[in-house]
C-alpha cells in the first residue's frame, strides 16, 4: 500500500511539473515591477517550503537518533538532510538571481540572506561529516542537524529582527497579497514540490536504509572472521 501510495505521488509531481510551467508563464499575469523576471517567485518559495521542511525533519530525526540509538531515525535524518542541502541552494540561487533584477545586486549581507547562507553551509556540513566523520559520524551530523532546525526560525524572522539600513527583504511576506491567477499558480507549485519532496525523501530513505544494513552486514561478517 505503501509503494502503490509513492508511485501515485510519484505520478501526480510528474503531472504537475508539467502542468506547472505552463501556468507560471502563460496563465498567471505578469507583475507590474519586475514584468517577466517575477516568475522566479513560482520556484524561490516553494523550494524554501521544502528547505524548511527538510530541515525540520532532519533536526527532529537527529534528536530522536540521539535519544534511542535507533538507525531507522539516522536514516530519515541522513534522507532530509542532503535532500535539505539541494533546496537549500536552489533557494539561494534562485533568489540571487531575483536580487539581481529586484535589487540590482547579486547578493547583499542583510539578516535573511546572511542566515539562509549559514543554513546551506551547516547542511553541506552535514552532508560532508556524514560521509568524511569517520565512526562518529551519525552523533556529530545530528548536532549539526540540530543546529540547523534551529537556525531555521532566525532565518524566517530575521526580517523582523535586522532592521536596519542594510535590510532588502520586506517585513511582510508577499504570499498573503496574492489573488486569482497568481494564488492559484503559487499554491500549485508549492503542491508540486512538496510531491516531489515526499518522493525524493521516500526514496532517499530506503537507499540509506540499505546502505546502514549492508554496512551493518559487512561489519558483523568482519567480527565474525568471514571476510578479511
Amino acid at each position: 500500500m505503501k509503494e502503490k501510495l509513492i508511485w501515485v505521488c510519484a505520478a501526480l509531481a510528474v503531472v504537475l511539473f508539467a502542468i506547472t510551467p505552463t501556468m507560471i508563464f502563460t496563465y498567471a499575469p505578469m507583475e507590474k515591477t519586475l514584468f517577466f523576471n517575477q516568475k522566479i517567485f513560482y520556484y524561490h518559495v516553494p523550494s524554501g517550503f521544502v528547505q524548511f521542511a527538510s530541515v525540520f525533519l532532519c533536526g527532529i530525526a537527529s534528536i530522536i537518533y540521539l535519544k534511542n540509538r535507533q538507525g531507522k531515525w539516522d536514516d530519515l535524518a541522513a534522507a532530509s538532510g542532503s535532500i535539505g542541502l539541494v533546496f537549500s541552494a536552489m533557494m539561494l540561487v534562485t533568489g540571487s538571481i531575483w536580487a539581481r533584477v529586484a535589487w540590482g545586486y547579486w547578493w547583499v549581507w542583510d539578516g535573511r540572506l546572511t542566515t539562509a547562507l549559514l543554513l546551506t553551509t551547516v547542511m553541506a556540513g552535514y552532508v560532508l561529516v556524514r560521509k568524511f566523520g569517520g565512526p562518529s559520524a551519525e552523533r556529530l551530523a545530528a548536532g549539526l542537524g540540530i543546529f540547523a532546525m534551529a537556525d531555521v526560525p532566525l532565518v524566517y524572522f530575521s526580517v523582523r529582527i535586522w532592521s536596519g539600513s542594510g535590510r532588502q527583504h520586506p517585513k511582510t511576506s508577499a504570499v498573503p497579497s496574492l489573488t486569482g491567477e497568481m494564488r492559484l499558480t503559487f499554491w500549485l507549485s508549492v503542491l508540486t514540490f512538496m510531491l516531489f519532496f515526499a518522493v525524493l525523501l521516500v526514496t532517499r530513505v530506503q537507499q540509506a536504509r540499505t546502505e546502514r544494513i549492508l554496512h551493518e552486514t559487512r561489519e558483523a561478517a568482519l567480527d565474525g572472521g568471514l571476510i578479511e
